[in-house]
């Protein structure tokens, strides 16, 4: 099933008990507004559906991952319900995420900024390339990542998200792997994939019942984020439309 749109493009393949999920947009994969909404459509449609027990999340192309949310949209929200209603998206995928009832693996190829690591941190399992470093930069436009940092503290831990959010910096998948955002990284794509089939293969073996109950032990200690995560939607709503993140965002798309 494949669903096209001038927002980007959402597309599914689902073999042998494996949804292979691709999410592409020509600006670098980032994700405006419309885009977010329908990732989390389908993520909850693939929760629901019997015929799929694991599911890879990937990216279109072969060069950045994912660079976070679009600054061609949020450049040009208006007022607190248009910025708020914007970052609430990236809540709505990670609820999604945590939500599904399947095992999520993610085939992280390249870059990721902003909400792309976040999408990463929301995996169950990441594996990537050494090409995959990846930077948290909000601040730098006077915001933060306040949707996405429960998804990356649970996986990397407050000290190495302070480290990531306050330099602002990239950091190499190797870092990325050490902090255990990535269970393993691989020299290239063709190895990447090699170990995601075989790996998502023998999770499709499993008692699919088995692993719904498992990714529920995995997730504990979440459920605060139903109300969290749209409460730090609110911060960023109100940050972005700051004259700081306003002039921060001319001059980045200048």
């Amino acid at each position: 099933m494949a669903i096209q749109n001038p927002n980007g493009s959402i597309s599914t393949t689902i073999e042998n008990k494996i949804a292979t999920l691709e999410f592409g947009h020509p600006a670098s994969n980032s994700f405006p507004i419309d885009l977010l909404n329908r990732l989390t459509n389908e993520l909850n449609n693939l929760s629901n559906n019997p015929a799929v027990s694991v599911i890879i999340l990937k990216s279109s192309g072969v060069g950045v991952f994912c660079a976070g949310a679009s600054f061609e949209e949020l450049s040009v929200v208006s007022n607190q319900e248009e910025a708020t209603k914007f970052f609430s998206g990236f809540a709505n995928v990670l609820n999604a995420m945590r939500f599904c009832s399947k095992i999520i693996i993610g085939r992280i190829h390249g870059k990721a900024v902003g909400g792309g690591v976040g999408i990463i941190a929301a995996c169950d399992y990441a594996l990537a390339t050494t090409e995959s470093a990846i930077k948290l930069s909000e601040l730098a436009i006077g915001i933060g990542p306040f949707v996405i940092e429960p998804a990356v503290t649970r996986k990397i831990g407050k000290t190495a998200l302070t480290e990531m959010t306050l330099e602002t910096e990239w950091k190499s998948a190797t870092w990325a792997n050490q902090k255990g955002l990535y269970a393993k990284v691989f020299s290239n794509t063709a190895e990447l994939d090699t170990e995601i089939s075989a790996f998502a293969n023998k999770l499709a073996t499993y008692n699919p019942d088995a692993l719904f109950e498992m990714k529920k032990v995995f997730w504990e200690g979440t459920e605060n984020w139903k109300t969290l995560l749209y409460e730090r939607a609110e911060i960023s709503g109100k940050l972005v439309l700051s004259d700081f993140s306003k002039k921060a965002m001319n001059q980045f798309k200048k």
